[in-house]
């Protein structure tokens, strides 16, 4: 009981400490943009490292950023299923830290098999993202998902082309 009320009094001290530091995260103001970024796919690293799972996911994406904190995209993939997949959805990251961009992407996706027979399903999937100049990444948490989806952390590779 001691142990516990000392462990208590300790977690308080460092949540109080934490709160008078400064908050390094920032939300982002909402502004107008129009950039078209292009990727080729991604590369997926599955939290399951023993289902035999395709980690390259090549193919052709898009994104449309419309404004700081908002995008559209659509793409084709081969995704880790060895079958090709399509997405369309929309990001949303009004937070920052630092250089980065943090939210999340909704849209439909495609192409696994164990999920709908390979038919469209919806999906929320946390993102992070840094830009610089014409190059960013993008960090997704793909959850796992019963047996039909394989979960991982998926880094895309983009380009800006257009601004």
């Amino acid at each position: 009981m001691k142990h516990a009320l000392l462990g208590a009094a300790l977690a308080s001290l460092g949540l109080a400490a934490g709160h008078a530091a400064a908050n390094p995260f920032g939300l982002i103001e909402n502004q107008p943009r129009s950039e078209l970024w292009v990727n080729p796919g991604f590369y997926s690293y599955h939290f399951d490292r023993n289902d035999g799972l395709d980690d390259t996911n090549p193919g052709i994406g898009a994104e449309y950023r419309f404004s700081t904190v908002a995008a559209a995209t659509v793409g084709r993939f081969h995704n880790s299923d060895r079958a090709i997949s399509n997405y369309a959805g929309i990001y949303y990251q009004p937070i920052s830290l630092g250089p980065l961009r943090i939210g999340a992407v909704v849209g439909g996706f495609d192409g696994y098999p164990k999920m709908r027979n390979g038919g469209w399903f919806l999906a929320a999937i946390p993102v992070v993202s840094v830009e610089y100049e014409r190059v960013g990444v993008n960090f997704a948490i793909v959850p796992s998902y019963k047996d039909r989806l394989h979960g991982a952390l998926a880094i895309q590779l983009k380009f800006k082309l257009m601004d």
